[in-house]
């Protein structure tokens, strides 16, 4: 890790974050100020590169699979931090440290698109071309968008930055919060310039077009946000789906098993992957969860796979998925839910199958194929499109060596519905999707409130007392206490 970025907060907070080193081949900058920083090609590049890094802060690295997949019914908590219990079950306080945590980090990384909006446009080194100074703009319009989608599905509205400031003045830092349909406009707004900036690829080197946001990316979160903002738009969706599917950057789905080994980084299907290398560009986030024959500790992982996820596994016969997803193993510790007593066979988190001590080379997909075309196949279902949808789904479960679905499914669209459901949360369990998508489909209360796990300690079902006020988290208690014109959830 090396140099450290100071980043001014919306809010007026100053923060430092450690910057690890580019995996775009450049360094960030770091001493020098806003004003004077950004006056050739290589400092803004830097400025890029900066922003780009924020995919390996605390949310993206690994919290996110706490709030989507803990929080919901794909995993437990484990471990013994109160604060991670919490979040499983739904009892989320404002003054848990994560919140405020998360949600500096991603105003930190929207402050970082912004130096970059701003400053792109002023360059006048002649190294700087007009294509790569576009380029750049396209780029750091996508990251502030993606930043402001994690933001709203788990915030609601929040405030919209689009200008970075160093100002402390509270006409600056204390903003009050935007609708959650403005932020998705906002999200929109940015992917269209993106999608107008940005090359299908640049260049034939595999570990740069998907390190970067390229055409297919921004088609691909425009989709995702014209399925989740309150108001969807399939028809949307269906046009950026296309987009994806013909870019010249020719995604396509490979086998499953392949997507997880950690051997075919930066794959066809890949469509955005964070660079880890290992070492000092290592991912902690595998240590956390993977068991101690890989990981070669002995104490317990802070997330177990849920009894009703490995039910909805074996209830499709589901064993090419769930053998990439989960691996038993015996442990010494006691498990609440699968055994209540040392010796008890444990399910584990396994789409990460390296630890490495705290520095794994193992990349999580902040975008991926597969994903997309279960959106496509949501969209067509949402426009009673229902043959065709079928078509979409099958696709992924040919790949899993699943029959087709059934004609009953394929006649009805809210059996289809619920069949798309489903098969997200087979094909995308532990990449930080199943909340929004419970909360997209208007399940998350039904589901959560019939989920039948028993606690072992007690022999009495989890009460998780899901109600719709519960969809979105607190608003963290630090940032409330700094600005007076934002309003809890």
């Amino acid at each position: 890790m090396k140099n450290l970025i100071n980043i001014v907060l919306f809010s007026g907070l100053i923060v430092s974050i450690s910057a690890c080193e580019d995996y775009l081949d450049l360094s960030p900058i770091s001493e020098e100020t806003s004003e004077v920083a950004y006056e050739n090609a290589s400092q803004i590049e830097a400025a890029l590169t900066g922003a780009y890094e924020s995919f390996q802060a605390e949310y993206y690295v690994w919290d996110n699979v706490l709030f989507q997949d803990v929080r919901a019914d794909n995993h437990y908590a484990g471990g013994d931090n109160p604060e991670i219990f919490q979040i499983d079950w739904l009892e989320v306080s404002p003054t848990n440290s994560r919140l405020f945590t998360n949600w500096s980090n991603i105003y930190n990384a929207i402050a970082k698109a912004n130096i970059v909006i701003e400053k792109a446009p002023l360059v006048t080194d002649p190294k700087l071309s007009e294509e790569r100074r576009t380029q750049i703009i396209g780029e750091a319009h996508f990251l502030r968008a993606y930043h402001y989608y994690t933001l709203v599905n788990l915030w609601g509205g929040v405030p919209l930055v689009l200008n970075f400031t160093s100002s402390a003045a509270p006409e600056d830092t204390q903003l009050p919060r935007s609708t959650k349909e403005e932020v998705f406009e906002q999200i929109l707004k940015d992917l269209a310039i993106s999608i107008e900036s940005l090359p299908d690829s640049y260049g034939s080197d595999a570990s740069v077009n998907k390190a970067r946001a390229s055409f297919g990316a921004a088609n691909a979160l425009a989709a995702k946000a014209s399925l989740q903002r309150p108001n969807p738009d399939p028809e949307a969706a269906l046009d950026y789906i296309n987009a994806v599917e013909n870019s010249s950057a020719s995604y396509q789905l490979i086998p499953y098993s392949q997507l997880f080994d950690g051997n075919n980084y930066n794959n066809a299907e890949s469509i955005l992957e964070a660079q880890y290398l290992g070492g000092n560009e290592g991912n902690f986030g595998p240590q956390l969860v993977l068991p101690p024959s890989i990981s070669g500790d002995s104490w317990r992982k802070f997330i177990t796979p849920s009894h009703d996820l490995v039910e909805a596994f074996d209830s499709e016969n589901d064993s090419i998925r769930k053998n990439a997803t989960i691996l038993f193993e015996t442990v010494n510790w006691v498990d609440e839910y699968w055994g209540n007593s040392p010796g008890s066979e444990v399910p584990f988190a396994y789409k990460w199958k390296s630890a490495d001590g705290w520095a794994s080379s193992n990349r999580p997909y902040l975008l991926r194929f597969g994903d997309i075309v279960l959106l496509k196949a949501e969209a067509l279902a949402r426009l009673n499109r229902l043959g065709q949808a079928a078509t979409e789904v099958n696709r992924i479960r040919d790949r899993a060596n699943l029959p087709d679905l059934s004609a009953s499914v394929e006649a009805n669209q809210e059996n289809m519905l619920a069949a798309i459901l489903k098969e997200r949360r087979l094909e995308l369990a532990q990449e930080s999707e199943r909340w929004n998508d419970l909360v997209r489909f208007g399940e998350v209360v039904n589901v959560m409130n019939n989920l039948d796990e028993i606690d072992l300690r007690t022999g009495e079902p989890t009460n998780y007392q899901m109600t719709q006020d519960k969809i979105l988290l607190p608003i963290p208690q630090e940032e409330l206490d700094r600005n007076p014109n934002l309003d809890q959830n």
